[in-house]
């Protein structure tokens, strides 16, 4: 097992005007699971693919524990890579295609058949040795590939958006065998993935990306409840963060004719032009009466214990849309009128121009 450290990493491919990745510095602890997500084209699955060693590092080391292996070829660095197309050899059964890696690698017959024995018995791909990929599921045939790498014995797995191809239940439940499947094994695994549930769902530590560079490194839960600047407030969360125009006005901030009461860090220091975070589930319905900011609803999703309620506000400066998360058994129609409003500890403060957080 080992650590994995990025210093400057940098890639610049040829022709282009600007990086991929200008220089990443990232450490990821011995057994850690590090998911990199963001959107397409941030330049995650290039920082994995620098340290699988499938492209090449123009700038700055990458170190497997102590060693550096920025230049080592890709067989030699003992990483093992799960594809998002699997990547199965069709014409040989599923035994064969766990063991092909230790087959180049002149590995003895007997230590091969029980290296792959034990990976089935860890998958549940015990009765399926014998099958082409053909027979398989789409879940199953992810299954193999992960049994191809575990069968090395690698110091690191390398992930790239393994799950992309599987339908929504099957990939709900494979992401949790994969987490227990890490967890249980210990080996440290960079896992690639532009779907923030799977990111929060999965990761010890979760590094979002925006145009190659890192723009926050944390656990999921400091990511939610903690977002360092804009981009990262608006990514992660499902639904997303309402995100609110509004401007500085003593201590508190001005939405149209509403003040918000915000927190004493962000009180003090906020100015100007602002924009404020709400989280859907941190908005309290009230009645009209006790004021609030007034939301006309066009959309009710039910979820059953829970509903999204979609809707817009008349009010200058509010978005397009505003999510309020509501008790499912609440009776929100289309066509209606609420009022909601939160406590200054749910609201986040960000600085429009920088888009710097301002909030504790």
């Amino acid at each position: 097992m080992a650590t994995v450290t990025f210093e400057g990493a940098q890639r610049w491919y040829p022709g282009a005007d600007k990086p991929a990745v200008p220089g990443i510095d990232l450490h990821i602890e011995d057994g850690e699971f590090m998911v990199l997500v963001g959107p397409s084209g941030c330049g995650k699955s290039t920082t994995l693919r620098m340290l699988a060693g499938l492209e090449e590092v123009n700038a700055g080391k990458i170190f497997i524990g102590d060693r550096e292996i920025t230049d080592t070829p890709p067989k030699d660095r003992d990483i093992a890579m799960v594809f998002q197309n699997y990547a199965l050899y069709p014409h040989m059964s599923v035994a064969d295609n766990m063991g092909f890696a230790l087959k180049m690698a002149k590995v003895p017959t007997e230590e091969r058949r029980k290296r792959v024995e034990e990976a089935a018995r860890i998958l549940g791909l015990t009765d399926y040795l014998d099958r082409k990929p053909k027979a398989l599921s789409g879940g199953q045939r992810q299954r193999v590939a992960m049994g191809r790498a575990i069968v090395r014995s690698p110091q690191v797995f390398c992930m790239d958006e393994p799950l992309s191809n599987l339908d929504a239940k099957m990939r709900v439940q494979t992401r949790t065998d994969i987490a227990k499947l890490q967890a249980d094994l210990g080996v440290t695994t960079v896992y690639v993935t532009h779907d923030q549930v799977e990111a929060m769902t999965m990761g010890d530590r979760v590094a979002v990306m925006k145009e190659g560079i890192l723009q926050q490194v944390d656990s999921p839960l400091r990511l939610y409840d903690k977002p360092v600047n804009l981009f990262v407030a608006g990514f992660i969360g499902s639904p997303q963060m309402n995100l609110i125009e509004a401007t500085a006005a003593e201590g508190r901030a001005r939405i149209g004719e509403y003040l918000v009461p915000v927190d004493p860090t962000a009180a003090k220091t906020m100015q100007g032009r602002i924009t404020v975070g709400v989280r859907p589930e941190a908005w309290r319905v009230v009645s009209a009466a006790e004021g609030g900011l007034p939301v006309q609803v066009t959309v009710v999703e039910e979820l059953g214990a829970d509903a999204f309620v979609y809707g817009t506000s008349g009010v200058e400066g509010t978005p397009h849309n505003i999510i309020v998360r509501v008790s499912g058994r609440d009776k929100v129609h289309k066509g209606d009128t609420i009022h909601v409003t939160t406590d200054p500890e749910n609201v986040h403060v960000f600085d429009t121009d920088t888009g710097e957080r301002l909030s504790d």
